[in-house]
């Protein structure tokens, strides 16, 4: 049974399918271990070793799998939270007085001359990453997010987010048509706008969904910034990084009005098409940098990245 093959795989699988999949409590004795399992595990404790360091790392390409914003993604994806371990409350702690006085966090970026930039390492924002930095804090540090947020959903256009980012960074902007949505850029905005009740249901929310799902429609012939829907990004693969359709998916699937557009269900068809005998998935593509987790081969099913696809799959049935 798929769900006894997740129980029996790596602490994070087991506890996120405990309580996504199976509606246990935090209180429950089995999820109070998987999670205790979870940060006593060395890999767990690298990567919040490697967020450490995240005043010192320039973040020079936001496709870099390996960037501390990712990996601070991923641990906000297995369900650890600030006070679980002193060294995570640490940078949280950092990296939330570390924001514009609207209350959009920073990163440390560079951007070369012949892009708008300085060419220096500069402190800034882009809707690259501000939103992904924000999706983790909000829920692994319960920080207060709403001013950052609506600040950022200003930004919005009757299509979509466009390619925004901080006066800092001076007047870079990606590939694309300035009239052009940018795609990643409004799935990172969703990807918060998801976890906030009252604005989940918002006009902002409802343009953005609107622009993946046209783009999906559209996907043979509309590739704004140079986004495609083509055969790399309908491979399988974790952790959430880029704009990928596992990606795409799960961020929709908490959305509830998409959940019977045609078009939605079109893309949940192209993933659960890959399902093998066994109710299990196999990554089709893989970031390197993440070496070592066993969701990043293609050789073999993979617990994790069949937990993601069970996930969304059980939001559509709720």
């Amino acid at each position: 049974m798929t769900i006894d093959w997740l129980l029996e795989s790596d602490p994070w699988v087991e506890y996120r399918t405990r309580i996504d999949l199976l509606g246990q409590t935090e209180n429950d004795e089995p999820v109070r271990k998987a999670k205790k399992d979870t940060l006593a595990h060395p890999m767990i404790q690298q990567l919040i070793a490697d967020i450490g360091e995240w005043k010192s790392e320039v973040i020079s390409n936001h496709k870099k799998a390996g960037a501390w914003t990712h990996k601070l993604s991923f641990l906000n994806e297995v369900g650890l939270k600030a006070d679980d371990d002193a060294g995570l409350k640490r940078v949280i702690e950092q990296i939330t007085e570390h924001v514009t006085e609207q209350g959009v966090p920073q990163v440390l970026v560079n951007i070369p001359k012949r892009f708008g930039g300085s060419g220096e390492d500069t402190w800034g924002w882009s809707l690259c990453d501000a939103p992904l930095v924000m999706f983790s804090l909000m829920k692994i540090g319960d920080w207060n997010h709403r001013d950052g947020l609506k600040y950022l959903m200003k930004n919005v256009r009757e299509n979509g987010w466009p390619c925004s980012v901080s006066p800092e960074l001076g007047k870079f902007r990606g590939p694309g048509r300035k009239s052009d949505p940018c795609p990643y850029a409004t799935l990172l905005m969703l990807k918060v706008l998801a976890q906030t009740s009252d604005l989940k249901d918002s006009e902002q929310a409802h343009i953005g969904t609107d622009c993946l799902l046209e783009l999906w429609e559209k996907s043979k012939d509309t590739h704004p910034y140079i986004f495609y829907m083509g055969t790399d990004f309908r491979k399988l693969k974790a952790p959430f990084v880029w704009y990928d359709i596992l990606h795409v998916a799960d961020v929709l699937s908490q959305f509830e009005r998409v959940t019977d557009d045609v078009r939605f269900a079109d893309i949940v068809a192209k993933i659960t098409e890959k399902r093998d005998s066994d109710g299990r998935y196999t990554p089709q593509s893989q970031w390197l940098s993440w070496k070592g987790f066993e969701f990043a081969q293609k050789k073999q099913p993979s617990a994790w990245l069949t937990f993601l696809v069970m996930r969304i799959l059980r939001r559509l049935e709720q």
